[in-house]
């Protein structure tokens, strides 16, 4: 309507002069109800010509839309398996630090089993005590064998001398008797060596592996014990908390309830422009937005990037052929405005819907000299009737409110 009447400034009132004062012809004479669309036809027609293409380039060149709003994210409250609660730290809508207890699963499984590796490395302990004293117990038997091969190999070099020097004084039958002994003795000394190594081996080796696989085992179980306790990961209000305890928790079917980060949704807004806008945005861009949850007000906004994909187009592989006749909505171009002034969504409640403008600057390529006079002044234009969509912006600031109470009923 706006367009209609700045056009019509410019076509239907000067034809209508020229009728009035040049031709003589009066309303309600010569120009009535049935003779206004003839007599000023060429002025009726040059303004609708004219507020189209005005319209066109206004929203083109400066594009407007209302699926505009401050997304935020949300951190689902959930264990890393699924228990039964037992102690439950915070209310429904508390606020919590990063790294605070939320609430507890019952852990009794988890504690019997860090129990059990405790135990298992008090007896590798004591198995470790017990195993220094066989290997004590084996270095004796080694010396007690030993000795006992030292006295048998003596007795029989006293023999074997007294035999050479007097045959008859020594007989055969006792030699191989010594010699027998002395064998015997000699393996006697060889298992002794093999009970020490291995005793040695048992306190050395296998003892302390069993004891460093029960560390591990307690060190699992105290891992596990702690998951029992689910925290905070980051600053945020606990909202949808209605948690008792005795309920049950599954991470993947039922959480319990959701994290709101501080300062999330609050620092900018995601727009979706039409496709058609895609040659026209640009990161850089002037932008304005207003906000029902904050009426009345203009927020003066940056474009700080356009996202190169239209969401519409993506899809998920699978065992069924894509068919493009699916894609039922066109989709829109994904633009991130962030506020042109610190603060300026301070007061906008994350989640709110806005509606916003982005506005085409060409004067840096105007002055460059790199365009000629037609483009140049055609450019000009472009720039000037960003003031007309401006205004419908702060018009639509003051109806918002009006029409959301009143005439829709929402309140």
């Amino acid at each position: 309507m706006l367009e209609l009447l700045l056009c019509s400034m410019l076509t239907v009132l000067p034809d209508y002069l020229y009728r009035r004062y040049w031709q003589g012809k009066r309303f309600g004479y010569e120009i009535n109800i049935y003779s206004v669309w003839y007599e000023l036809r060429y002025g009726i027609v040059s303004c609708l010509m004219l507020t189209v293409g005005l319209i066109t380039i206004i929203f083109y060149n400066h594009p407007a839309t209302g699926n505009v709003t401050a997304y935020f994210r949300t951190i689902p409250i959930a264990p890393e398996t699924i228990g039964r609660v037992a102690e439950i730290y915070v209310g429904q809508t508390d606020h919590v630090e990063a790294g605070k207890p939320i609430f507890r699963l019952d852990s009794s499984r988890q504690e019997a089993a860090a129990e059990s590796a405790r135990r298992r490395i008090a007896e590798a302990d004591a198995a470790m005590v017990a195993a220094r004293s066989d290997v004590a117990a084996a270095e004796g038997g080694v010396t007690q064998a030993r000795e006992a091969l030292q006295q048998a190999n003596d007795e029989l070099a006293t023999k074997q001398e007294l035999f050479r020097r007097n045959a008859d004084v020594v007989t055969k039958r006792e030699m191989e008797r010594l010699q027998n002994v002395v064998d015997q003795r000699t393996g006697a000394v060889a298992s002794a060596d093999a009970a020490r190594e291995s005793a040695k081996a048992r306190l050395d080796t296998l003892l302390p592996a069993q004891r460093a696989s029960a560390a591990a085992a307690l060190a699992e179980a105290e891992v596990e014990i702690a998951k029992m306790v689910v925290r905070a990961g980051v600053s945020g209000r606990v909202e949808q908390f209605a948690l008792q305890v005795g309920d049950i928790v599954n991470p993947l079917a039922r959480p319990a309830g959701v994290l709101i980060p501080d300062g999330i949704g609050r620092n900018r807004l995601i727009a979706g422009f039409g496709q058609i806008e895609a040659q026209i945005m640009r990161p850089g861009m002037v932008a304005e937005a207003t906000c029902i949850s904050k009426p009345f007000t203009i927020i003066p906004m940056v474009v700080t990037k356009v996202q190169g994909f239209i969401a519409a187009g993506q899809f998920r592989a699978g065992e069924q052929l894509l068919d493009a006749q699916q894609v039922q909505q066109p989709g829109t171009i994904t633009v991130f405005l962030e506020p042109l002034y610190a603060g300026g969504l301070d007061d906008v409640p994350p989640g709110s819907s806005c509606v916003a403008n982005a506005y085409s600057d060409n004067h840096a390529l105007i002055a460059s000299g790199d365009v000629g006079i037609l483009r140049a002044t055609y450019l000009h234009v472009v720039d000037t009737v960003a003031l007309v969509h401006a205004l419908l912006l702060r018009i639509q600031a003051l109806i918002l409110p009006i029409e959301t109470l009143v005439f829709s009923g929402g309140h």
